[in-house]
Parts: structure tokens; sequence; C-alpha cells
């Protein structure tokens, strides 16, 4: 074990900077960093001598892989067997999402400059801590997703309200099929605003301790690679718009075009049950008018999904046994009913996360 704090925080002149310290991980969020980070930005919020604040990752591999679904995976099994899953929202995970969504929050409204630096992988709860900021970074080494249904999990950390406004169908594309973003994706589909050359980044992370964030980045930023997603739209747009999963399937396995068709086989080997709360909570998500709303309903699916087979089961597959052959339950999207997924979508009563926006307080 490493005796380095799993968040590093410092000043550097105006510049506020916390990084991710946890390497060999890929960084992966725990509930401790989530308290850490929070505590440190609501003391930056007023802090005259901090203009600008930035997150990047420790390592080589990416900003954050993540939230720690290991710690997850066994958190929800004991909940399961123990019977406790009408309390779930107590439970170790729903007091960690709870915190991380507050989190989300706090970066989406930050009352400064919040850069977050993209580089390498950044993954679901990574995607929280950086795609809400007012400065989004990519570089060559980018990769982006969010890639929960393919552990029957459910997009999270607001990252339903980015992908539902992602033009056209491409955010709805992305949840389904987990498809990961480069750096040029990521910017044409909102998930970022601009491209550094990933050497660059310390001498940017240097400019921030003087000048504005505005004023740093214009001078490293390069212009974006394009989007082979975004030259995709045609076809995505025309097969996701369909009502259900199993529409959109259909769709994707009758087109012309050799992509769709892989697209199709991507989402039937996912969870059919998160892939059919997905939809829905992108559709919702979509009508929402702030990340707030969006973070409160996330938060429902969440502890939902806690006591849920397939999420326990997706997380045994992909990441503990590695077998990559979940059993999932239901086995398919035919077998998902409307009463299974409303379920996702209940009200907590005393338990709900109560996000509200600062014209509602």
């Amino acid at each position: 074990m490493s005796d380095e704090p799993e968040v590093l925080v410092e000043q550097r002149a105006g510049l506020g900077l916390i990084t991710l310290n946890r390497p060999k991980a890929i960084n992966a969020l725990n509930h401790a960093m989530t308290r850490t980070i929070t505590e440190q930005l609501r003391a930056w919020a007023t802090d005259d001598s901090v203009r600008t604040v930035a997150l990047t990752g420790a390592g080589e591999r990416g900003l954050c892989a993540g939230g720690d679904i290991v710690a997850i995976h066994h958190d929800a099994k004991e909940q399961q067997a123990a019977g406790h899953v009408g309390s779930a929202a107590d439970s170790a995970t729903g007091k960690f999402w709870r915190d991380e969504y507050i989190l989300n929050a706090l970066i989406g409204r930050y009352p400064k400059p919040y850069v977050a630096v993209m580089d390498g992988i950044v993954m679901g709860g990574g995607v929280g801590l950086s795609a809400h900021g007012s400065h989004r970074i990519v570089t060559e080494k980018s990769t982006i997703g969010m890639p929960e249904v393919g552990i029957g999990f459910i997009p999270d950390v607001g990252g339903t309200y980015l992908l539902s406004r992602a033009p056209g169908e491409l955010g709805t594309h992305i949840a389904l099929t987990t498809a990961r973003m480069k750096a040029g994706d990521a910017i044409a589909t909102g998930f970022a605003d601009y491209y550094v050359p990933a050497e660059q980044i310390p001498a940017l992370l240097t400019t921030l301790q003087t000048e504005t964030a505005d004023i740093a980045i214009a001078k490293y930023a390069a212009a974006a690679p394009e989007s082979a997603l975004f030259a995709q739209r045609d076809w995505i747009d025309s097969c996701y718009g369909a009502e259900t999963v199993a529409e959109i399937v259909a769709h994707l396995q009758e087109h012309a075009d050799t992509e769709a068709n892989a697209a199709a086989t991507a989402i039937l080997g996912k969870s059919p049950v998160a892939l059919q709360v997905t939809l829905r909570s992108l559709r919702s998500a979509r009508t929402a008018t702030n990340l707030e709303t969006v973070l409160n309903e996330e938060y429902r699916v969440s502890i939902a999904s806690l006591a849920s087979h397939d999420l326990v089961e997706g997380i045994r597959a992909q990441v503990v046994d590695k077998d990559r052959n979940p059993q999932w339950s239901p086995a398919t999207l035919t077998d998902v009913t409307t009463a299974r997924v409303d379920t996702y979508f209940a009200e907590l009563g005393e338990r709900e996360l109560g996000l509200t926006t600062p014209e509602e307080m």
C-alpha cells in the first residue's frame, strides 16, 4: 500500500490543482476521494487567491477509470444476501453515490473556471468529475466512455444529462453500445471543449498559474481531430430514434451499413434490463431543464440497480471472474416488462438525493 494520499491538492500561485493519485488503478474513484475533492472545491470557491481550478490524473494511463466497481460488487452482494435491498441507499455504495452526485452538481455550477484534463482513459465516474466542468480538455490519448450497460448498470454521474444533449442520437448510440469516444468525438458530442496535445499539458498547467483559463488554453489548443462518430450520424440518427431498444436493434440489423449491424450485435450483448432503463433515462434527461433534476433521477435508478441481479452478475463476468459471459436476468429484451423498468424509477421517500438548483433554494 502506498503512503501517498489518493488525492493530491496544491495551490500554485492562482491555480488550485487537484490530482487523482491512484495510478495503478487508473485513478479509480472511491468515497474518501470524493469527500476530499468536494471539501477542497468548496474551500477554493470562496478563496480569492485561487482564480482557476484544474483536475488531472497521476500516471500515464488516464484521468480516471470510473468508480471502484469491485467494491460496489462486494457491497451489492452483501446487501442482497442480508436482505437489505430495501435500504440500499443506506449502504456504503449508496452513501458513496450520494456524495459523488453532490460533487457532480457542485462541479456543474462551480463559480470559478474548472479545467478538466481528460487525458487517457476517462470512464463513468471520471466523466462525472470532468465533463460537467467549464473548460474540458482532451488530448490525442483520450478515450472517453460510459460503459455501464455492459456491467448491468445504467449511466450515472450526470452522464444521461450529457448523453441526451449530444447531437441527434449520438448519445443514445454511445450509451447502448458502450462505444468509446476519442478526442474529436468527445468535442463533437459535447463532452469536451478543447484539444491540446498531451505534451503541452505541463506547460498549460504552468501557464494557468498566472493567466486566466481562456488565455492559457488558447496558447496551447490545436485543431481537434475529425470525429469518426459524428460522420456516422445518418444511420445513427435514423436507427436510434425508435421508441424501444428492440426497435432500435431491428433498425440497426436491417440497415445496409455494416457499422449499424455491428452496433446491433454490441447492444445484444448487454444487460437487457439495463438497456431498457437506460433508454428511458436518456429520454427523461432530454426534457430535464438542469443537471440536478437528472442526478436526482439517476440516484433512484442507481439505488435500484444495487439491488438487481444484473449489476452483481455483470461485474462478476467482466471484472471479477473475467469470463466475459454474463448470465443476464431477464435474458432477452422481450422478457423485460414495463413494470420491471418502472421499479428503477420509484421514489425513495426520505432517502431521495434531493438536489435543488439555486433558483429553488
